[in-house]
């Protein structure tokens, strides 16, 4: 490194660069991805009551999936129309393979399925952290239904089309679909039987090709326009001819335009609206996702007239940006904290400087061999390069202290010996105390990648970056550190080795080691004393998995005894939407009940979730209080006030 120290040094400046860049690029979340892979299969059963759900539907597919490879756990959750079949897989699992296992064996039950089920559906691939963004959809003048017609076939397939978008769930979706309502008594005057009714309904609205006519000349294709726009045209079909009268849908019934039985609802700010929660790959990149479907739906809005979009209601990207800045910020404020050490310490600017280098150099290296590996930057691996931010720097001081110290004798020496030669002896001096402290910091984080479940997904990344950290700034220490030094270290002969605050501290040290040295026992019993006091305060340190963070996003869920409506629900919620909007620093409020079709959420009607997001920059804790004691103000039903990040 010596010889070729302008090759070595343009190198490190090259991986900076790439580190900057491959920041820029990096996925970024606030966890890492904790959660084992699963695959998620959902059937829709409507009509069947929670055990017909559990005995025709949930045991049938458990029972065929149980042989599948892989598989940790197989759970179901069966509900009023509606079974969930989940598959836990192992950690390091082939997600595809896995899933196109799961396909083959559905395929094979899917036919001993009751013909109320619908055919099963494997949910996508979804994060942990999955919900990205939730759009609350309103409107003072379109009904239930315009709104739903416009999320359907407007909104949600531009949303899909974004980079990184798994699903799209819709709560409160009225689906507009005709509706003939059958009047036993005409049926009876008619001599008509409700099949024949059925049977000319469903050729009524059925489209079929009508082929084609062959002329010496042309193929002419023959196009089906029985296409129904309204009821008017449906009530005219045709059920039957006797004896030249014609009895038609209309004669036996009524046909109007309505909507399904509801499986879910949602209020947005105190009113009935759509709730649109956006989730993510697990592989896509949280930041990146929510500008995009920000930007989709910023190009739609000129287009969708009187529809209100609120794209405030939970948007997890604010809280990463913030805490990504935040966390930034600290290590900047470290690395200055560190040079101004430098100075201190060293008295020397190019020393100082020399040292400093290895900070970003050791970090940006690190970050950019994390990103090739395909992970994500967090703030589990921020906090571990922040970590290692005290032994990158210590690796370099050692090398460049000892460097200066032998430069400086040489200087003063009658027969000096040439830079260069100086500098590579006094390298290989401290090469093995540099390799054995590096060597012992890792082992001492080495059992942290023996932790597994939620604590190994969490803290393993953390253990990456702070392992990754070290050894790159061995390698700085070994190679570019004392390129550097030959190439901008400069020494006078008459210099002191250190600063006046590094003499004084050393002369300090001395006295007390004097001191300590005549009597050994107390200083042995000082040192028990304080082990005492550290192992009697260890119980009082309070316990928890994470630590409480100032999140601008609650959720309460809210479930209410079994059998209870959707009417309900809907009449406790707006209440409490009115209540919680009332709080200064409340910003809005939405809310999903029940269900969705193809949603993460396999709940009954009874279960709501209530989302409030609060400005950051009001008093949070007088805010969080007040919206408990709304909450507390609801008993008989089940509640709690909880973040985002803690419900995951």
């Amino acid at each position: 490194s010596l010889r070729l120290r302008l090759l070595v040094v343009t190198a490190a400046l090259a991986l900076v660069v790439m580190g900057v860049v491959s920041l820029g690029q990096s996925k970024m979340d606030v966890f890492p991805e904790f959660a084992p892979p699963k695959v998620e299969i959902q059937t829709e059963a409507p009509g069947l009551s929670t055990e017909e759900v559990e005995r025709l539907v949930s045991i049938p597919i458990e029972n065929a999936l149980t042989s599948t490879p892989f598989v940790e756990t197989l759970r179901s959750k069966s509900v009023l129309g509606l079974s969930s079949v989940v598959l836990i897989l192992e950690r390091g699992a082939d997600l595809e393979v896995a899933r196109q296992n799961v396909q083959e064996r559905l395929a094979q039950v899917a036919p001993s399925l009751p013909t109320a089920a619908r055919s099963p559906v494997i949910l996508p691939p979804l994060s942990s952290t999955s919900r990205v963004l939730k759009v609350g959809i309103g409107s003072q003048t379109l009904s239930q239904m315009e709104m739903s017609e416009a999320a359907r076939w407007v909104i949600r397939p531009r949303l899909m089309a974004v980079p990184g978008v798994a699903n799209i769930a819709i709560w409160g979706q009225n689906n507009r679909q005709y509706q003939v309502k059958i009047d036993p008594r005409r049926l009876s005057e008619q001599n008509i039987t409700l099949q024949q009714t059925l049977t000319a309904v469903g050729n009524a609205v059925s489209l079929g090709g009508g082929g084609f006519i062959d002329t010496p000349n042309q193929r002419l294709a023959i196009r089906h326009e029985g296409w129904v726009t309204d009821p008017e045209e449906l009530s005219r079909a045709v059920v039957t001819t006797r004896n030249g009268t014609t009895v038609r849908v209309g004669d036996v019934g009524t046909v109007e335009i309505g909507a399904p039985p509801a499986i879910g609802d949602a209020i947005i700010n105190g009113r009935p609206g759509l709730l649109l929660i956006v989730e993510k790959y697990p592989w896509g990149n949280t930041l990146e996702v929510t500008r995009g479907v920000e930007e989709a739906l910023e190009a739609l809005r000129p287009g969708l007239g009187d529809l209100e979009i609120d794209t405030t209601i939970f948007r997890p990207a604010t809280f990463i940006e913030t805490a990504l800045t935040n966390l930034s910020s600290a290590l900047w404020i470290g690395c200055g904290m560190v040079i101004l050490v430098l100075l201190l310490f060293l008295a020397d600017l190019r020393s100082a400087l020399i040292s400093a280098v290895a900070i970003p150099i050791s970090l940006l290296s690190a970050v950019l061999i994390i990103v090739q590996l395909g992970q994500s930057v967090n703030t589990m691996v921020i906090a571990g390069l922040a970590i290692a931010l005290g032994s990158v720097v210590d690796d370099a001081i050692i090398d460049v202290e000892n460097i200066t110290r032998r430069l400086r004798l040489n200087a003063s020496a009658e027969n000096p010996e040439p830079t260069a030669k100086v500098i590579l002896k006094a390298s290989l001096e401290v090469r093995s105390a540099i390799v054995y402290a590096s060597a012992i910091v890792i082992v001492t984080i080495t059992p942290v990648f023996f932790l597994d479940g939620l604590a190994g997904a969490f803290f393993s990344p953390l253990a990456f970056a702070y392992t990754l950290a070290i050894l790159v700034s061995l390698a700085v220490a070994l190679t570019v550190t004392p390129a550097l030094c030959l190439m901008g270290l400069r020494v006078d002969p008459g210099s002191h080795s250190s600063g006046a605050l590094a003499s004084r501290l050393q002369n300090g040290y001395a006295t007390l080691l004097e001191k300590t040295m005549t009597r050994p026992a107390a200083a042995v019993g000082f040192l028990l004393i304080c082990m005492v006091l550290s192992l009697l305060a260890l119980p009082r340190f309070g316990r928890e998995f994470l630590p409480y963070f100032k999140e601008t996003d609650f959720l309460m869920h809210w479930v209410e005894k079994p059998g209870t409506s959707l009417e309900a629900m809907r009449r406790i919620t707006a209440r409490a939407s009115d209540e919680l909007l009332t709080i200064p620093g409340v910003r809005n409020f939405g809310s999903h009940i029940g269900r969705a079709e193809a949603a993460d959420e396999v709940v009954g009607p009874n279960f709501t979730e209530l989302w409030v997001s609060i400005e950051p920059d009001v008093d949070y804790q007088t805010t969080v209080a007040k919206i408990q004691e709304v909450i507390a103000g609801y008993p008989g039903l089940h509640r709690d006030v909880l973040t985002n990040l803690r419900e995951r």
